[in-house]
């Protein structure tokens, strides 16, 4: 079995933590950066991931940053989840046009979080 790899991009432990324990409990490879810099670091250097996991507010690189600058880079555009305590229509208006595919309040719910990162990664449930 394929399992997908997922790199979460947070500044603080406790959430990589939280959300790391969520998504491999959900079957998922899970690789953490404390903010954008480290996480394109991560990217250049061992390839693409399946999907991000993107805080806000992190020192050196932002994710509003991280995000337009990853979308420059044409071959690496998997699907990334904005995940923040910012919660204005302006922030989530500004997630979406930096190149995020979906924006999550924290704290995030773990079937929430694992609701759309399925459906993002084409691996909602079939009706057949």
């Amino acid at each position: 079995m394929n399992r997908k790899q997922i790199l979460i991009i947070d500044d603080a432990l406790t959430v990589r933590l939280y959300h790391r324990s969520i998504l491999e409990r959900g079957g998922y490879k899970v690789d953490e950066a404390i903010n954008g810099i480290e996480a394109l670091e991560k990217i250049y250097s061992s390839g693409t991931y399946d999907l991000y996991l993107v805080d806000i507010n992190m020192a050196k690189m932002d994710g509003y940053s991280f995000l337009k600058e990853l979308r420059k880079q044409k071959i690496f555009q998997s699907p990334a989840i904005m995940i923040s305590t910012e919660e204005g229509d302006w922030d989530k208006e500004k997630a979406y046009q930096a190149g995020a595919n979906y924006y999550l309040k924290k704290p995030v719910k773990p079937e929430t979080l694992l609701l759309y990162v399925k459906i993002l990664l084409g691996q909602g449930e079939s009706y057949e």
